[in-house]
């Protein structure tokens, strides 16, 4: 099939590269020159497990192109996706200025039947926007060519979004025009043959499913953040709580990790976003405020836990900071719990050491105005001199470093970890003053 994906970010590059992968012509289109040019020479603009492989091979099979040019995207591709960013407005609700836009140009430009397949995480009712501005630049051409609208949410995670696309757990396809919803299982048939994870239903829920599915990801997250906070005053340790509920299969083990708190590209905005839909249509998300207020608390706690130990003038002390990311396997600085904490941190006077394995040159360029903040190129690096080790992202090269290291770099052997990537048994054994989110050192019954 002939496929065009608009933007080239997480969601049109991933999705582009994968269907490119399962033998479709997709030409992916972006008005951002700078992108195009690291991809047309061979490189990638975002850090994405097994992606830049998966480029260069589909590329070199002439499966995959990109370009800047408009119309020969919208000439290229029966099938049209939109995958462009819908960053939040000042008032929390979802920009949709890409997203319309990149709908106004195929209505331009289009001469044959197109369907305009929304993959952007859009409000619900956004199809009908697209749909009104395809044809609305139809009518001023005064054409009456065909064509359809669908909604089509990705449900990728940052880091393994690859792996998402290729084995997808369900398929979500929202649409009311037959034509195009064939085209769509036609599209998806080799990513479900063993087992028919496309779910079909209108625009509208479509729309509502990927929001929802955030946010209850995001609810789970700040639930358990809430619990750890708790857990720590009566003495409980939030890793044996997790095991103990997440053993439960009517809960699972997913997403119950007790932490920093949430960020990326999605969670943050989608739960404003669908706080925002809900106060528009006269409907108080209670629970879903909660969910957003208890994760900024959560994202100064490691700043609270530093401040208990080494009171609130920080003037003179050095952290080292392992973890910038958002997340491990991204280099995504967008809403990360790092940020708040570096500037808190900073703000009370610390100076401070950072390393991350992938996220150093977007944190620099994020934080190019932080004063007291250093980049150094290691683990090793950011320990020397340090008065305690804080921990933010869970990279799996942290999960088990030379703790030995760690006591002889720093000047007190303290490690405070945002993660709970440690044992509070195995620290104190190792003479090691650790503090965790909502963990205890007390022995095992």
């Amino acid at each position: 099939m002939k496929i065009t994906v608009i933007g080239t970010g997480y969601v049109g590059l991933v999705t582009g590269t994968c269907l490119a992968e399962m033998g479709n012509h997709v030409m992916c289109l972006d008005v951002d020159e700078k992108k195009i040019r690291i991809l047309e020479e061979g490189g990638i603009p975002i850090h994405e497990p097994g992606l830049l492989e998966m480029v260069t091979r589909n590329r070199a099979a002439g499966r995959l192109q990109f370009t800047t040019d408009v119309i020969k995207a919208v000439n290229h591709g029966t099938l049209q996706f939109i995958g462009v960013g819908t960053p939040p407005d000042e008032d929390g609700s979802a920009d949709l200025q890409y997203v319309l836009a990149a709908a106004r140009n195929v209505g331009k430009h289009m001469t044959d039947y197109k369907v305009v397949i929304n993959k952007s995480t859009v409000p619900v009712g956004t199809g009908d926007k697209v749909r009104a501005a395809v044809a609305e630049e139809l009518k001023k051409r005064g054409s009456d060519v065909e064509f359809a609208v669908v909604s089509n949410p990705e449900f990728l995670k940052e880091g393994a979004a690859v792996e998402d696309f290729m084995r997808p757990d369900r398929i979500v396809v929202g649409g009311d025009d037959e034509r195009a919803i064939l085209l769509m299982r036609a599209l998806y048939s080799p990513f479900i043959r063993n087992h028919d994870r496309l779910l079909v239903m209108d625009i509208k829920s479509a729309e509502f499913t990927k929001y929802a599915a955030n946010s209850m990801l995001a609810t789970r997250i700040s639930f358990m953040n809430e619990l750890a906070l708790l857990s720590e005053k009566v003495g409980a340790d939030i890793e044996l709580v997790r095991k103990g509920i997440g053993s439960d299969p009517r809960i699972g083990y997913h997403f119950l990790y007790a932490g920093a708190g949430y960020g990326g590209s999605c969670f943050p905005k989608d739960v404003k976003a669908l706080v925002k839909t809900a106060s528009q249509n006269g409907v108080e998300l209670q629970v879903l405020q909660a969910v957003e207020a208890a994760n900024e608390r959560q994202k100064h706690v490691l700043v609270d836990k530093v401040v208990a130990r080494f009171g609130e003038d920080l003037t003179g002390r050095t952290f080292a900071i392992w973890g910038l990311a958002f997340k491990p396997n991204t280099d995504d600085m967008r809403e990360a719990p790092s940020r708040v904490i570096i500037g808190e941190l900073v703000r009370r006077g610390a100076k401070l050491r950072a390393y991350d394995p992938v996220a150093m040159p977007e944190a620099q360029r994020v934080m190019s105005d932080v004063k007291n903040l250093t980049f150094v190129d290691g683990q090793a690096q950011a320990l020397e001199g340090a008065d305690a080790l804080v921990v933010i992202t869970e990279w799996k090269e942290f999960k088990s470093p030379d703790f030995d290291l760690i006591k002889s770099s720093l000047k007190q052997p303290v490690v405070i970890d945002g993660r709970n990537l440690y044992d509070p048994q195995l620290m104190s054994t190792l003479g090691i003053e650790y503090t965790g989110i909502g963990r205890s050192a007390k022995p095992k019954s």
